[in-house]
């Protein structure tokens, strides 16, 4: 690990990533090696999830080439220098601010969407300039161990490389300095990146997740609210860091929402056989999301085979924050549903709680709207809509307080990877006197009349 940091650290500063030439050279590469392995992508992560084909390109490939197209489109006016007003006592001169790379960075990827999750973050670091070692999730093999011969074998090792492994590679390499980590993944392990990235002032973006609230007031249209809700909180088996993690439903529609959730998952045919639910990642996570599961609270579903790592799609009802599935994120496809009848104790409920990645309110109202965005913190979300926020390039992800640090995608990518330099060039022109010593009353005057 410490010989492959020092290549990229001895690389970058050769200064070859930094013209925009080289870097638009390279993210045209990086998407003709992805279309030219496409299937091949396709099939590994179906190897080890199931994944139709559709929900790969859906999930997996389509937010990497939308990061690859806007980077290669947007690149040269992101990384011209900024210019900007020169104050007064700067005059004559010009002010302007220079973006440059961080340097070498460290992307630590998730399992959940073994591509996106990895790949997405290495395109805004090619588009910065960085160099990048990247470590995939060792619970994909399949996924990871493609990733890792597609890069490894079409770019050198000292601009990009894929480092495999579990735990003890990971910790080998956040023993070393780097300019960036990018991390992806839980809450607890986030934090131990953040403590081995503070003993080298290591700047950070960390993605992690939380429980993320849905609300449902009574004058929702429900049959379109439960259809998009049903479709966000079961793609990929509820295995996504924005997923909605549970409900809070206006009491007066609580049973009627309850019938139309039951038929539109009935109605998907969501099962391993037709491709439209994928598996649990393995058996120990199975066995932790049934674990959450109180069976006396099951509405709908709770069938499960661990051997297929099936879990079928689940609703509970009546529960309240005493539960055990509201304790933990659920990370798979059951969906708790309490009830309301004050919208001040729904958000007063969020508000006590870790602030959440993201959030839905399904709502007809405008006052009911404001009142949410204006007095919840959370990474973002939708209205009216689940997890389609993160599929806009032009929108930052990210989370706030636990939910993570930092965001990305499109331009906040590229910053992200980036240090923006300020520079003053002033002109051969003597400066003011008052500017120098000795600093008489009447300089100390002058200054006085300027600090008001």
């Amino acid at each position: 690990m410490k010989n492959l940091v020092t290549l990229q650290h001895n690389y970058f500063n050769t200064n070859a990533t930094k013209p925009v030439e080289f870097r638009l050279k390279q993210l045209h590469k990086l998407k003709d090696i992805l279309t030219l392995h496409s299937k091949d992508l396709d099939e590994a992560v179906n190897k080890d999830f199931g994944k139709t084909r559709f929900e790969t390109l859906l999930t997996e490939l389509y937010v990497v080439f939308e990061d690859i197209n806007t980077a290669i489109e947007k690149l040269e006016s992101w990384a011209a220098a900024i210019p900007v007003e020169t104050n007064m006592l700067n005059a004559p001169g010009e002010c302007f601010i220079v973006p440059e790379p961080l340097g070498v960075s460290l992307i630590i990827g998730p399992w959940n969407y073994p591509y996106q999750l990895t790949l997405a973050p290495l395109v805004a670091a090619m588009a910065a300039g960085c160099t990048a070692i990247i470590k995939p999730s060792e619970l994909t093999p399949h996924s990871s161990g493609l990733m890792a011969k597609i890069l490894n074998d079409n770019f050198d090792s000292e601009y990009i490389s894929v480092v495999m492994g579990g735990i003890p590679e990971t910790t080998a390499l956040l023993e070393e300095k780097f300019d960036k980590i990018f991390f992806t993944g839980s809450v607890p392990v986030g934090k131990i990146v953040y403590q081995a990235a503070a003993k080298h002032l290591t700047p950070v973006t960390l993605e992690l997740g939380g429980k993320s609230p849905v609300i449902i007031t009574a004058d929702a249209e429900l049959d379109i609210t439960v259809q998009r809700l049903v479709w966000g909180k079961f793609l990929n088996s509820g295995q996504t860091c924005i997923a909605p993690d549970y409900v809070y439903v206006e009491k007066s529609i609580e049973k009627v929402f309850l019938e139309k959730l039951t038929a539109e998952i009935q109605k998907r045919s969501y099962s391993l056989e037709t491709g439209n639910l994928v598996q649990i990642v393995n058996e120990r996570n199975l066995s932790r999301i049934v674990g959450l599961i109180n069976p006396e609270k099951i509405y709908f579903g709770g069938r499960y085979d661990l051997k297929t790592r099936f879990l079928e799609p689940t609703i509970m009802s009546d529960v309240t924050w005493e539960d055990k599935i509201m304790q933990d994120e659920i990370f798979g496809p059951v969906l708790p549903v309490l009830s309301f009848e004050s919208l001040d104790q729904v958000i007063a409920s969020i508000k006590e709680r870790p602030k959440p990645l993201a959030l839905y309110l399904f709502t007809d109202n405008l006052g009911t709207k404001t009142k949410v965005l204006n007095e919840i913190s959370f990474g973002g979300g939708c209205i009216n809509e689940t997890i389609m926020h993160i599929s806009n390039g032009a929108m930052p992800f990210g989370g706030v307080g636990d939910s993570g640090i930092g965001s990305y995608h499109g331009l906040d990518g590229f910053r992200a990877f980036t240090h923006y330099k300020s520079i003053v060039d002033r002109p051969f022109i003597q400066d003011p006197e008052i500017k120098f010593a000795p600093y008489t009353a009447e300089k100390i005057q002058m200054m006085e009349s300027l600090v008001k």
